[in-house]
């Protein structure tokens, strides 16, 4: 007898072409099948989604869940599965000196799955800036402590940021590309100087330092160091980067997404892997909101519903490290699941600029169902809930 039937709902798992009305048996925490009209005494329990749509676990690529400790990270189930998100990956709010209240205190305390990549700063995002001095690296500790936590750390993380790269210059991603090749983990490299303090053009000496299975996220930033020239030309080392297997993704921020800016991007031919949110708490509350949201976006700049899906869930799981369990519905792997309503409306998404763009769609969060266990989304992070502005 299986577990649980998730019933009736639109079944969307690019990964195996399907797109319709399906039910999903789960047994034991993975996926037991994928078939119309599976009967429900088959199962200990039913829940019925008629008229919704059943996606892979939906997986946020960058994010900030070090609630507690950073000032401005997020409890990993509010961002997480009550925001129908089944896995989230903490993106550097730790470093070698900080990272252990990961293990004691956030993890054994979340139902969402959090990959962790740590920050090349001793610190992590605990200081402002991160980076203020040479001695905020500790190369030989950081291999040290991703070595110890193999299994738990996935990835290191670098900021592109002033005052870091007036200290250390190109220096800094080049330690961070070290730890990540010594530990066996890939490199994740934030781009876009928010201080918008030093030379654009860093962008085309860092690109070519990364490999296959690397990421790049703020894709779309607007901010000095992303991809654009001054000519708003995509720069030749990121379709370089791209075919070369680099992950790109468009983590939005509190200041690191343009609409124009992706849309210069996208008319140029090198189209983003993934969708992420950069979720903190005053992100959430001002400009983020969701990943449900960061859905809605692309949505709005013409990508379809299936395409919206891979960047949120099969991709994510490979550039994370996590393609052999999740990203995917199929019979065996991991019974992550996310329960989505399509509403139909007027609404308008800001970038960072406030620049406004329509879209008669919007993804609301139903529910996430993390190894076979249901839950509910909460409220939402706007005070009328989980969707965007009126148009």
């Amino acid at each position: 007898m299986y577990d649980l039937i998730v019933k009736s709902g639109i079944v969307v798992d690019p990964s195996q072409n399907l797109h319709g009305i399906s039910d999903v048996a789960i047994e034991d925490g993975k996926i037991a099948k994928i078939a119309a009209d599976i009967p429900a005494e088959e199962a200990k329990r039913v829940v019925e989604v008629k008229g919704k749509v059943v996606t892979p676990g939906l997986i946020d690529l960058h994010t900030h869940v070090y609630s507690g400790v950073n000032a401005n990270g997020v409890d990993p189930d509010i961002g997480g599965v009550r925001a129908g998100i089944t896995t989230m990956v903490d993106a550097g709010s730790a470093g070698c000196d900080n990272f252990g209240g990961f293990p004691a205190h956030i993890l054994p305390n979340a139902s969402t799955e959090i990959i962790c990549f740590l920050h090349i700063c001793r610190t992590g995002l605990n200081t402002t800036p991160d980076i203020f001095s040479l001695e905020s690296i500790d190369l030989d500790k950081t291999i040290e402590v991703i070595k110890d936590n193999d299994g738990v750390i996935s990835g290191v993380k670098a900021r592109m940021v002033s005052p870091a790269l007036e200290i250390m210059g190109m220096e800094m991603p080049r330690l961070a590309k070290r730890a990540a090749m010594e530990a066996g983990v890939p490199l994740m490299v934030h781009i876009g100087d928010t201080m918008k303090r030093y030379n654009a053009n860093v962008i085309r000496e860092l690109l070519p330092i990364l490999d296959k299975g690397d990421i790049v996220t703020h894709y779309f930033t607007a901010n000095p160091g992303g991809v654009l020239d001054s000519n708003s030309k995509l720069v030749p080392e990121a379709k370089e980067a791209h075919d070369r297997g680099v992950w790109l993704d468009t983590a939005h921020g509190q200041m690191n997404f343009s609409f124009d800016v992706g849309q210069k991007i996208l008319d140029q031919g090198v189209v983003p892997h993934c969708i992420s949110t950069d979720l903190t708490v005053p992100g959430r509350r001002n400009t983020v909101h969701s990943m449900t949201e960061m859905m809605t976006r692309f949505l709005a700049m013409g990508f379809t519903f299936d395409q919206v899906v891979t960047m949120s869930t099969e991709n994510p799981a490979k550039a994370a490290g996590v393609a052999d369990r999740l990203g995917t519905l199929a019979v065996g792997k991991q019974a992550d699941l996310s329960v989505l309503e399509i509403k139909d409306g007027d609404w308008v998404l800001y970038d960072i600029l406030r620049e406004g763009m329509k879209s008669d769609k919007a993804v609301i969060p139903v529910m996430a169902i993390k190894k076979g266990k249901v839950f509910e989304a909460g409220w939402g992070p706007r005070p009328w809930g989980w969707e965007p502005d009126s148009a």
